[in-house]
């Protein structure tokens, strides 16, 4: 009975003492926004020697005013514009797909799907140059279109894989009995898979928010505008723009990056746990 009572404990403070080890790393840049530079690199306290209670928000108000010609709400508008289609097409298009291999029979399937999987195996570093190329005979170059096209066309693999894992957990009894009461293929998959396949579609989604919000390798290749910078490269060129970089208003502006992430993940983590729980990828 003893041991019952003291197993809880414990493990509510391993998981504690995790959390804070977790998020320590976001609480240091926290309180960095309120500290100058000798005191950033100076000192190793996590809180400031002293609060600029005058004006706390002045890193962020430099920030997001910009440290050059274009703000940072500049920046911000165009990471959503860049993301929330590529997001929204991934989870539509992927499930299409999805639905496809899992339930239905068609010549080659197998074949088309070891070829879906096998893609996954391939590096960017390899496909990066004919994709630029293939972009650049389109016109696609400095726009947003080499994100949100292939995120049109279900041209992500991991996504489809995680999805058909889902759906042929799904019992065919539910299909079967749709099609009984008059359901067509595409009634099925909208009105009984999709409503079921919710916190599969969530971990879809919140991993391409994910990926897209801090897309930096490839935005660089396939945009060179400034204005149209997202919030990975725009946070790079503000640390470019003087010899001499104010850190605070750069951990400012990268916290603020981060927080729709942190925000999204802490609201849908119960739909991303399941998901990711009953699609075969745990561990």
């Amino acid at each position: 009975m003893k041991r019952r009572a003291v197993t809880p404990w414990v493990s509510h403070a391993v998981l504690v003492i995790g959390s804070l080890i977790m998020i320590y790393p976001l609480l240091w840049m926290l309180f960095a926004t309120f500290k100058q530079n000798a005191e950033i690199f100076g000192s190793s306290s996590i809180l400031p020697e002293k609060f600029p209670f005058a004006d706390p928000f002045a890193a962020y108000k430099a920030g997001w005013n910009g440290l050059t010609e274009i703000g940072f709400s500049d920046f911000y508008w165009n990471t959503i514009v860049m993301t929330v289609p590529t997001v929204l097409f991934t989870v539509i298009s992927c499930s299409l797909v999805a639905y496809g291999f899992a339930r239905f029979n068609f010549p080659s399937k197998k074949l088309w799907f070891a070829v879906m999987l096998s893609t996954l195996m391939l590096p960017n570093a390899v496909i990066v140059i004919p994709r630029y190329l293939l972009f650049n005979s389109l016109g696609w170059l400095n726009t947003y279109l080499p994100f949100i096209v292939p995120a049109l066309f279900a041209c992500f693999p991991f996504f489809i894989f995680m999805l058909v894992q889902f759906i042929r957990g799904i019992p065919r009894e539910l299909d079967e009995s749709a099609k009984m009461d008059g359901c067509s293929a595409g009634g099925i998959l909208f009105k009984v898979l999709l409503p079921v396949m919710k916190p599969a579609l969530f971990s879809a989604g919140l991993f391409q928010f994910m990926w897209t919000w801090n897309e930096f390798f490839d935005v660089l290749i396939y945009v060179n505008s400034v204005e149209k910078y997202p919030l990975a490269l725009g946070l790079r060129i503000s640390m470019d723009t003087a010899s001499d970089v104010q850190w605070n208003v750069v951990m400012a502006m990268g916290l603020l990056s981060v927080l729709p992430l942190v925000l999204i993940f802490f609201f849908a983590q119960r739909y991303f746990v399941e998901g990711i729980a009953t699609t075969g990828l745990k561990g």
